[in-house]
């Protein structure tokens, strides 16, 4: 239209790499029909089609197993955890098994989205919302273990620090507190970051939706977006943040649940490599995890197949070939430092666990994790589903088994040979890790159903037409000012005046409903290209509206600096403060220079704990909760400087009522709002929008 190019893009893809002169061009990571309004459409086609009746069998066939699980638990707490199968010297069973399993899938979800997003992997743009849903929803399933473990459940809350009612400061020192504390931390930061990623697909889909009542609800859900750039400009500083934040969070996180047994002096248990080692085996899990989820949903549904190519199975196998060949590094190293140590007790037990009672279980173990993901060498085996998917369940398989090893085998034989025995399970414990899956398997069904199970604007960026600096001056405003009406004085010199003239008509600042002046340009190139005109000439209150974040939105639009970062690093400082409070309380003697100062009930806070003849301040063992307190209250920072920065919590806003905003502003439309504040603000905007490629022009009432 006016011979402006059409508004949706080919797929552009990834940028070409050159090696040596040689161009090397990246596979597609969207079909060549893709388009801005078809992603759009196919998420918000599964959600508003039924499912079929496979989905219906099978939340049906979970929810029945997650209820008898349900009932399995009350069974233990109304009974006791004498029905579990633990028995000295295996005292502690399956239930922890299974807890170290779910947390490790469920830090290596969160952990892949984190880690891809800052090393700018744009082929988790499809398939990060599914790796942290699996994420989130791991973490719920493991936290139902320690919960029952504690035996006395009514008295859980004795682990948080509530020192008026229990009368006693916790062991902030002991490595089962840090777990408290990380694994809260995570699922807290973990839920932040993912509601935070779908703010803008649920603002995509409160404008496709025709149901009243869901149109309300995804309305409410997405704050008031808008999509603007100076919100896509602090949404993308804070995400950031929230992504660097949680980097270090998971690693850490899996590194304090293996000082339970590396804190330790059990041999099997007592050592230095089972931070890295549970780390590694948990992204190992974490990617056969997503790939055992993502093959048979793609083939499920078939519209996903659109937005999740071979591609990116074929990545994801490559990682989990990669962290498959780290964790049969460590079980090398684990057996050679065995055997190095010349420790009788530590020999036996790697012996044991080779030609003991339960040698099926390490060598399943070595199969599953090591042997089994070398066949994904091989590109076919890679590029089939079937085979990746068997592959990827094996790991999973082999990841429950290491559990099993390093917790049953180092348990049941200890220091004394009469008491000796093999650990058998329940039918107890059978139910609550079958219960377990089918709680995680009926949570992720949902989150197919009724959430966005795609990032929308995240993929819609691959779409985006690539500028490159050294090709135009788009970039330098005074160039491009020149170089657009190069050779054309006349029409230059037109509009300057035009923005600068006075018109007879009767000016549109006099009309009081008026909120602004909104134009629609066919391409995000035109958008800002019109939008840096505009500065030049001298507009100052005016603002972009685009589906997805893009680098020269924020250049070409008002610019503004983000105090994302600054309460980010301030709620950080606090959280920080508050561990060093917490500490101290439980660290130091009562001072008697506050005795005179501060009420009974305070000073009777300070509560110092002697531990095995540690000092009352031992730095070292309080680096995790200075660790996890510090990044909970930055993420909070993170999450609710951009709700302040970008203005959210706004249900209504005058674009609401445009009509082409409605119908496009977070699907495939690209906006250039002009404010009636604006002192330049006159009745001959309309031609200057036009004449700088606005394929319409609207007024917008308050």
């Amino acid at each position: 239209m006016n011979g402006n190019p059409p508004r949706e893009f080919p797929l552009v893809g990834l940028q070409e790499r050159t090696i040596g002169g040689m161009s090397l061009e990246r596979p597609p990571l969207l079909p060549s029909h893709a388009t801005l309004a078809s992603i759009s459409e196919v998420v918000y086609s599964i959600l508003s089609t039924p499912m079929g009746n496979w989905w219906r069998w099978t939340i049906s066939l979970s929810t029945s197993i997650a209820i008898l699980a349900f009932l399995s638990i009350v069974y233990v707490i109304s009974t006791g955890i004498g029905v579990w199968g633990n028995q000295s010297p295996v005292v502690w069973g399956w239930p922890i098994v299974d807890f170290v399993f779910w947390i490790g899938i469920g830090h290596a979800g969160t952990l892949i989205s984190a880690i891809l997003l800052l090393s700018r992997q744009k082929w988790r743009n499809s398939v990060n919302r599914a790796a942290e849903a699996s994420a989130i929803f791991a973490v719920a399933s493991g936290a139902i273990f320690p919960a029952i473990h504690i035996g006395r459940q009514w008295m859980g809350w004795y682990l948080f620090p509530v020192p008026w009612s229990a009368g006693i400061w916790q062991n902030l020192r002991a490595a089962l507190m840090w777990d408290v504390f990380a694994v809260l931390t995570y699922l807290t930061v973990s839920l932040l970051y993912w509601y935070l990623g779908m703010i803008p697909d649920f603002a995509t889909l409160r404008e496709k939706e025709t149901k009243p009542f869901k149109k309300k609800l995804w309305a409410i859900l997405s704050l008031g977006w808008l999509g603007s750039a100076s919100q896509w400009t602090h949404y993308e500083l804070g995400y950031l943040c929230l992504a660097g934040i949680l980097t270090p969070l998971v690693l850490s996180v899996h590194s304090f649940v293996s000082c339970d047994f590396a804190s330790t002096i059990l041999p099997g248990w007592h050592a230095t490599i089972f931070p890295p080692y549970f780390g590694v085996g948990a992204i190992f899990g974490g990617f056969a995890m997503i790939l055992v989820l993502i093959i048979p949903s793609r083939a499920l549904i078939p519209k996903l197949k659109e937005l999740i190519l071979p591609e990116h199975i074929n990545q994801m196998g490559k990682w989990l070939l990669a962290t498959g060949s780290m964790v049969g590094y460590v079980y090398l190293i684990e057996l050679f430092t065995a055997w190095y140590s010349a420790n009788p007790y530590e020999r036996y037990a790697f012996l044991n666990r080779i030609k003991g009672p339960y040698f099926w279980a390490f060598w399943s173990m070595l199969f599953c994790n090591s042997i089994a993901p070398q066949f994904l060498w091989i590109k076919k085996i890679r590029f089939n589903p079937l085979s990746l998917f068997v592959i990827a369940l094996l790991a999973n398989v082999g990841m429950w088994l290491e559990r099993f090893v390093i917790i049953i085998i180092s348990l049941h034989r200890d220091f004394l040979p009469s008491s000796w025995r093999i650990f058998v399970p329940t039918a107890i414990d059978v139910l609550l890790y079958v219960g377990s899956i089918g709680l995680f398997v009926t949570l992720f069904l949902l989150f197919l159903r009724f959430l966005p199970s795609v990032a929308m604007f995240e993929v819609k960026t691959l779409v985006h037409p690539f500028i490159h600096k050294k090709d135009s001056h788009f970039f330098s405003m005074e160039e491009s000012f020149k170089s657009s009406f190069q050779g054309d004085a006349e029409k230059q010199k037109d509009l300057v005046l035009s923005a600068s003239s006075g018109e007879k008509e009767k000016d549109l600042k006099e009309n009081k409903n008026l909120y602004a002046l909104g134009a629609e340009f066919s391409s995000p190139e035109l958008l800002c290209k019109a939008a840096k005109k505009l500065k030049l000439l001298g507009f100052s209150h005016f603002e972009l509206y685009s589906p997805y974040p893009f680098h020269e939105l924020s250049e070409a639009g008002p610019i503004q600096k983000s105090w994302v970062s600054r309460i980010v690093l301030i709620g950080g400082t606090v959280g920080f403060l508050l561990a060093l409070l917490l500490v101290s309380a439980i660290s130091l003697p009562k001072p008697d220079f506050l005795k005179h100062l501060l009420s009974s009930s305070l000073l009777n806070l300070f509560y110092p704990l002697v531990v095995q003849g540690k000092p009352y301040f031992s730095l070292p063992t309080f680096v995790p909760i200075f660790f996890e307190l510090t990044a909970l209250f930055a993420s909070f920072g993170a999450f609710f400087g951009i709700l302040f920065c970008g203005q959210l919590f706004k249900f209504y806003h005058p674009l609401f009522s445009w009509k082409r905003y409605n119908e496009r502003g977070m699907d495939n439309g690209f906006f250039l709002v002009i404010k009636k504040t604006d002192p330049l603000f006159s009745s001959n905007l309309p031609t200057i929008l036009s004449r700088l490629g606005a394929i319409g022009v609207d007024a917008i009432l308050e």
